[in-house]
């Protein structure tokens, strides 16, 4: 297939050179938050139908549709793979095992800790961010960037507070695999801003099936695996096939599109956004699952709401001062000649040595 003749890629505007439409890093982010959201009432819709309680072969299924959903895209030609050395392909794998290590790392940790600890301590997935920016990538941030990170923190504190049962193993654990997403989402915006600057589809499409392939090994390792043959030979039916086809369609298009929101903004505003989408899946479970919270935790919600929106607007205010020209500084006079005063005090000097 011709250049000329392929499909344009994907965008969200219409013409990259009309500035204001909707291809923003804030209308991806509202993508982002709607397909997360979807997703996870998806999830909970075929756990309690279905009874499908297998979130490894659930990850599974999410890798494999994505990497042939961005194949898909490639040869429809929305995007063009790019030619990747020796060194780029282990990079590839480094990152896909970070993907998989760091879903490994935090369905263990459940086992150990409480669903209100894990939450909390996953809240804090933005500092780790920041401190790994600024140790290793040699980052800066403002004065009013980390206060508008406290009433964030402090509200998802509020919203999953509740019983904090741990062990010694799972606060360790907890902690490695906060540091761990933090890790990923910096090394994500890295791969495609940096060096590489990969398509976010191709991005996908190189890790997606490494990723499958790895969680096929911890589902067998867990003996999930077996469960699931068991499950398929009795349980299976076509509603729950196309249920789950369905299912790896949505996981598909939020890849795609948190890729792109990482790109079009940072590492740092992709953790602070999966805080504020971790308080509205409480919000949607209270809506939708007649959840039932107290009113520490609503205050909670709101309050971390509110951080987010203070977040945005001091990342909103600081790109903005970023791109605005400087202000050209007032013409100086040339050395070369005389300020009015010196010409002024030269012709006074004169009119003195002619009086003498």
């Amino acid at each position: 297939m011709l250049g000329k003749d392929r499909p344009h890629p994907l965008q969200l505007s219409a013409g990259a050179s009309r500035p204001g439409k909707v291809d923003t890093s804030y209308s991806w982010l509202a993508m982002y938050f709607f397909l997360n959201l979807t997703l996870t009432i998806y999830n909970k819709a075929i756990l309690s139908t279905f009874h499908f309680g297998f979130p490894w072969t659930l990850t599974g299924i999410h890798t494999l549709c994505s990497g042939v959903g961005a194949y898909i895209m490639g040869q429809m030609g929305y995007f063009t793979p790019t030619q990747l050395g020796e060194q780029e392909n282990m990079i590839m794998l480094s990152f896909s095992f970070l993907y998989t290590l760091n879903i490994a790392i935090s369905n263990v940790s459940l086992n150990e800790v409480s669903v209100a600890f894990h939450q909390v301590v996953r809240a804090m997935t933005p500092v780790f961010t920041i401190a790994i920016s600024v140790a290793f990538l040699s980052k800066k941030y403002s004065a009013m960037t980390y206060l508008s990170l406290v009433p964030l923190l402090l509200g998802v504190y509020m919203a999953t507070v509740g019983d904090y049962s741990y062990t010694a193993m799972g606060f360790f654990l907890t902690i490695l695999g906060t540091v761990l997403a933090a890790t990923k989402t910096v090394v994500t915006n890295r791969i495609q801003v940096g060096r590489l600057q990969l398509h976010p589809l191709d991005l996908l499409l190189r890790m997606s099936p490494l990723a499958f392939v790895q969680t096929v090994i911890f589902s067998w390792m867990k003996g999930e695996l077996d469960e699931v043959v068991s499950f398929c030979r009795t349980e299976m039916s076509y509603k729950l096939v196309l249920a789950l086809m369905v299912n790896g369609v949505i996981a598909f298009f939020l890849n795609y599109v948190s890729f792109t929101a990482n790109k079009k903004t940072s590492a740092l505003t992709m953790t602070v956004a999966a805080n504020v989408k971790q308080v509205l899946s409480i919000v949607v479970a209270v809506t939708v699952f007649n959840t039932k919270i107290g009113f520490l935790n609503g205050l909670g919600i709101i309050m971390t709401l509110l951080g987010g929106a203070c977040y945005s607007y001091v990342d909103l205010r600081e790109k903005a001062q970023r791109m605005r020209p400087p202000t050209p500084a007032l013409p100086q006079p040339s050395p070369s000649e005389p300020t009015l005063s010196e010409k002024d005090g030269e012709e006074l000097l004169n009119v003195k040595i002619l009086n003498q």
